[in-house]
Order: structure tokens, then sequence, then C-alpha cells
């Protein structure tokens, strides 16, 4: 074989190197993950003179439930101009958590600007030492979703029940019940958008759901 032969296949072969080098596929995008932020960063208020609040009873938090669809971290939405019956998820967009941990999350912290807040654990500990239960709030998460009402407008749709019960010997009584639900419009058509509309939406829940506690 000639020299002239030699480098011709050797350079044939390196060209065929760098192509298939080329064709390899890209390594797979990461998908983004959400939560619904930081919460409030302002300083709080400087307390005015006023009559102190009435104390508010200790209260215990179950954990919330959801259905099987909502149990995990997908960005979901539904295309209401198409089939509002369809669930879909983002590909490249994720809950850091389940959604109704998020929610709970929140919750409790809200909760807790008032009341002393007990998990399922405290709350059987308290029931051991003391002999009696706070009062229980459940609460369920229904929907959780960006809804697309065209291709270019799309709110956040939040919906929960929520059921305050006390444990009484003959078991439990239902203190009072209710649903929520909140809309909020996402500032773009898109996971982000959406994801900025569900966290305002849940915002405005779980304020409702502190408010309705303490009217009880």
């Amino acid at each position: 074989m000639n020299d002239a032969l030699k480098h011709a296949l050797t350079g044939l072969a390196v060209a065929l190197l760098l192509a298939g080098c080329g064709a390899l596929p890209d390594k797979p995008a990461r998908a983004a993950l959400y939560d619904f932020g930081p919460g409030s960063t302002a300083p709080a208020p400087a307390a005015a003179a006023s009559p102190a609040p009435r104390a508010l009873p200790m209260i215990a938090l179950a954990e919330v439930d959801a259905n099987s669809r909502l149990d995990g971290t997908q960005l979901l939405y539904r295309l209401g101009y198409a089939d509002a019956n369809e669930l879909r998820p983002y590909g490249q967009s994720r809950w850091s958590q389940p959604p109704a941990q998020l929610l709970r999350q929140r919750l409790r912290e809200a909760l807790s600007a008032g009341h002393t807040v007990l998990g399922p654990e405290e709350s059987a500990t308290i029931a051991r030492t003391a002999g009696r239960l706070p009062d229980t709030l459940r609460v369920t998460l229904e929907e959780f979703s960006q809804y697309f009402e065209s291709r270019e407008r799309s709110i956040g749709l939040v919906r929960v029940s929520a059921t305050l019960t006390r444990n009484q010997p003959g078991g439990d009584k239902v203190l009072a019940q209710r649903s929520f639900m909140v809309r909020k419009p996402a500032p773009t058509p898109d996971g982000p958008g959406g994801v900025k509309a569900l966290a305002a939406a849940s915002e405005v829940v779980v304020a409702e759901l502190v408010a309705w506690v303490d009217a009880q």
C-alpha cells in the first residue's frame, strides 16, 4: 500500500469518527424545579398598642390528602379550549415536592402565627400525656393545575376541601366543613407562568383557610 493511499484511508477514518461523534445525542435537559418561593421576606411591622388578642386553641394539622394524579411532582395543565378533562404534564418543569406537601408547609406556617400547630405524632403525644386531643384540621387537595382558557391565556386553579373535627369518646365530631377555590392569572402561557399563578392561588387559599379556622 503506497503512502498516498494510507493517508487517504487515515483521513477517511478520522472523518467518519468525527461524524459519529457529532451524531451523538445531546445530554438530556435537566427539569426545572419549582416551589412556592421563600414566603414573605418583609420585616414584621412594629406592634401597636392594642388589647391582647383572644388566645387561639391548639390545633392538629393532618397530612394534606390528594388523589393519585396530584401525588407526584409533575406540573400539570389542562387545555380548556380543547379537552378540559385531560390532565397533561409539562416535560421539563416539576415541583420540588408534591403540591400537597408544599401546601401543608405553607398552611402550617400561616396557622402558627396564632395557634400552636401539632402534627399527627405530636397530637398523639398530647393525648397520652394530657388525656385530651386538640381539634384536627384535615385538608384535601382536589385540583391543582394550570388551566388554559385559550392558547395565550391561562390561570392557576387551586381547589381544596377542609374539615375541622373534634375528638370525642363516641368518635370524631365535625365542627365545620367548607370548600375553597381560587383562580389566579398566569403572567405567561407556559410552565413558569403556571408556577407563578399556582403559587399565588395557593397563598390565597392558605389565607382563607386560616381565617376560616380562626372564626370557628
